[in-house]
């Protein structure tokens, strides 16, 4: 797994406290707050529009026991510091068409519900342990960050998964709460969120414009910011952000969350169409919408909607209107029911099913393969090493070359069919990683029996970097015919039950990830078996007309053949 930290050195200069990376914490700045001494994909003929749609993070923020007495054991102001750092964060990235919707906080008063300790990695572990076994099970949400009071070791203040948004694994972070302002741990959450998005550092080689200089705070993913804390994302941010969503990191942010479950009550204004109104444009200084009363929250005139893809000047597109194109290889359209102003929740292919067009199989709404990450890690022109350099690489098991960590936390050495699925081997590209990291390049030369050598190139990062390990092979890339990595091991796509799903649907549709038929044009849902307008009860009709087009055929194609090979 590839991790991101937010780790910060204090030192004054001009009045301006800045926050390093990679460096430790300054001893007057810990007297001072009171801390105890210690490549993007090429779009697709289908390619969405992904940054013009409003996205929703339906976040759920926890406070650990040391936060709950750092506040005077007091619950309801943790609550209210909580409400506080998460409507900064939700301001922070409206600008990028994304709103982050508290749906949830919990405060663990009497004991910590998981491990909190000094190690960070360690920490995070415990925590989305617990978001997946205990959490999720009970409370329906996109994300999940843990506030912390522990003083976490070294200089690390926060922590998140990189890429994980929405996955059921990993899709949630840790941030200490370092500051008696809840902006600055506000700062801190929105930095992780942006790592869980595919954010990277603006670090000085990858040229990032930010409309805030330094002294005015820097932008929210610098490796150096400070006081002021930084409130805007820098060119960089976005580009990364626009080529994860493109890529389907995301898939579970385009449905509206439930507003009966927002937290902080009902309010006109706050954006969320809730019970009693007809709309919500926001503030009044803000709304544009031409169909909304920013005042009273009610429709103007004869509007009969004014929010939501599927709303047209105030009126309901008709049923079958394309409303979000597919965004990649394993993402699906949705269309318009006639009946709701807002397109229906986002909906992608089964996991194990095969990709689009593409040498892979879908995991989580994305084609995950070698060439894809090697190009991500060395650029243009890279591409995954030939099968021998994992398996000589990774049956070491040390930092360099490894299938992750076994229990006792020591390198774990991959078995040979499990090599493709540890540290990830490529060929040309940069003169080094292009990142935006301290990562080094690892070259291994490797004698062949016919005579010659080849030459292997892996990345590693020195600890206490911002990205640990980004050189592990992802969750989800292909291993072999068939075969996806899992848990760093190379196992058949076939655990998904992605065949049995597919299987009922008639031969006329693909499996998606409601386990639900999506059928083609002239063929109704829910199995594909009769006629009718296409699409899925999940996605909305398919228009009959010659002019949508259908991605099926040549997926159902491939969907057959993965078939035949799984068996």
């Amino acid at each position: 797994t590839t991790y991101s930290t937010c780790t910060q050195d204090f030192e004054e200069e001009k009045g301006v406290v800045k926050f390093r990376m990679s460096m430790s914490l300054s001893k007057d700045f810990v007297q001072m707050m009171g801390f105890p001494p210690p490549p993007p994909l090429s779009a697709s003929q289908h390619k969405r529009h992904a940054q013009k749609t409003t996205k929703y993070v339906e976040l759920i923020i926890v406070a650990d026991n040391r936060e709950f007495q750092k506040q005077g054991k007091d619950v309801e102001r943790v609550k209210q510091r909580l409400a506080e750092i998460a409507n900064y964060v939700d301001k922070f990235y409206r600008v990028l068409n994304i709103r982050v919707a508290l749906v949830g906080l919990e405060v663990w008063s009497d004991s910590d519900k998981c491990p909190v300790t000094q190690d960070p990695f360690n920490t995070l572990h415990e925590f989305l342990d617990w978001r997946k076994v205990k959490l999720l099970p009970t409370k329906s949400h996109d994300n999940a960050q843990l506030i912390s009071g522990v003083y976490f070791q070294g200089t690390t203040i926060g922590m998140a998964p990189i890429m994980s948004m929405c996955t059921v694994e990993q899709s949630g972070g840790i941030v200490m709460d370092h500051s008696e302002n809840p902006l600055g741990a506000a700062v801190t959450l929105a930095h992780e969120l942006g790592h869980n998005f595919g954010m990277n550092h603006d670090t000085p080689e990858r040229g990032c414009g930010c409309r805030m200089t330094v002294d005015r705070g820097g932008c929210i993913m610098t490796p150096s910011t400070g006081y002021p804390f930084p409130t805007v994302f820098s060119t960089c941010s976005k580009k990364d952000l626009a080529a994860s969503l493109e890529k389907g990191v995301g898939m579970c942010l385009y449905n509206m969350p439930e507003v009966k479950v927002l937290y902080g009550g009902q309010k006109c204004g706050n954006g969320y169409v809730e019970e009693g109104e007809e709309c919500d444009c926001g503030e009044l200084e803000e709304c544009m919408n031409p169909c909304c009363n920013a005042t009273t929250c009610t429709l103007k005139g004869d509007a009969v909607c004014a929010h939501g893809q599927c709303c047209e000047e105030c009126r309901l597109k008709p049923a079958g209107t394309p409303c979000r194109e597919s965004s990649n290889s394993c993402d699906l359209p949705e269309f318009c029911t006639g009946a709701n102003p807002h397109c229906p929740a986002n909906v992608y292919l089964h996991d194990g099913h095969s990709c689009h067009k593409v040498d892979g199989y879908c995991y989580n709404g994305i084609c995950q393969t070698h060439e894809q990450q090697c190009i991500t890690l060395w650029g243009p022109g890279a591409k995954p090493a030939p099968g021998i350099c994992f398996e000589r690489v990774n049956s070491a098991g040390d930092p360099y070359g490894n299938c992750g960590k076994d229990s006792k936390g020591l390198f774990a050495k991959c078995e040979a069919r499990d090599a493709k699925c540890g540290k990830i081997q490529c060929q040309g590209g940069a003169n080094r990683p292009v990142i935006g990291t301290n990562a080094v390049s690892i070259e291994t030369n490797i004698p062949l029996q016919e005579g010659g050598r080849i030459l292997c190139r892996g990345t590693h990062v020195y600890l206490g970097d911002d990205m640990p390990d980004p050189g592990l092979v992802l969750a989800g890339t292909t291993c072999g015919e068939g075969m996806m990595c899992l848990n760093r091991q190379c196992q058949n796509v076939s655990v998904f039950g992605v065949h049995q799903c597919s299987g009922k649907c008639s031969g006329r549709g693909v499996c998606n990830n409601k386990k639900s038929c999506h059928c083609e044009e002239h063929w109704a849902p829910p199995f594909c078996e009769r006629a009718g307008f296409g699409g899925s009860l999940d996605s909305g009709p398919m228009r009959l007309s010659g002019t949508v087009h259908s991605p099926f055929s040549s997926q159902r194609e491939e969907s057959q053949k993965a078939e035949i090979e799984i068996k």
